[in-house]
């Protein structure tokens, strides 16, 4: 049915449609489950990292994905100037360090409950984490609050069991997969 209506290049008569009230848009979103990275970046504008759900692949040819980060961070600086980054995709286990990220925390904090190695580009690549794509940004585009930054993975480490950290209508939640 939407892409019926996409597809008609229908108008609305009366111009644009009314403004979706915020609230209801973030509590739909709470229903789409996503997978929880902390996205870090080291160079000359310095160390630093946070949590991200808005994460996605683009294509496989050649490797790239995606990031959102919201230009109001405190971050934003680091990340826009290192024009790297590793997305460190969390396994079971790591709410807490989800949790460090996601705040507050002085960045040396955030890094001290983590190991940390180091692949391609320098950024941060935790050791113990689902998977991590070590990549360089290639191209960034603004929308909204936020810029979309697209991102070539140079280097992939992926962590020993399947299994992945789940953010689902406000809560963590674990995932594995089955033993073959």
């Amino acid at each position: 049915m939407l892409l019926n209506a996409m597809a008609s290049n229908h108008v609305m008569p009366s111009g644009a449609p009314p403004a979706l009230p915020k609230a209801d848009y973030r509590n739909a979103m709470a229903r789409l489950g996503a997978a929880v990275n902390i996205i870090t970046t080291d160079g000359p504008a310095g160390r630093a990292g946070f949590t991200a759900s808005a994460v996605c692949s683009v294509t496989d040819e050649p490797p790239m994905l995606l990031v959102c980060l919201n230009r109001s961070a405190s971050v934003y600086p680091a990340f826009t100037a290192n024009r790297v980054l590793c997305v460190n995709v969390l396994a079971a286990g790591h709410q807490a360090l989800s949790g460090l990220f996601g705040g507050k925390t002085p960045m040396d904090e955030r890094f001290a409950a983590g190991r940390w190695s180091r692949k391609a580009t320098g950024s941060p690549v935790l050791e113990d984490a689902a998977a991590s794509f070590d990549c360089r940004v290639v191209q960034a585009t603004s929308a909204g609050t936020h810029d979309v930054l697209f991102c070539e993975a140079l280097a992939i480490a992926m962590g020993g069991a399947a299994q992945s950290l789940i953010y689902f209508d406000r809560r963590y939640h674990e995932i594995a997969a089955p033993p073959h």
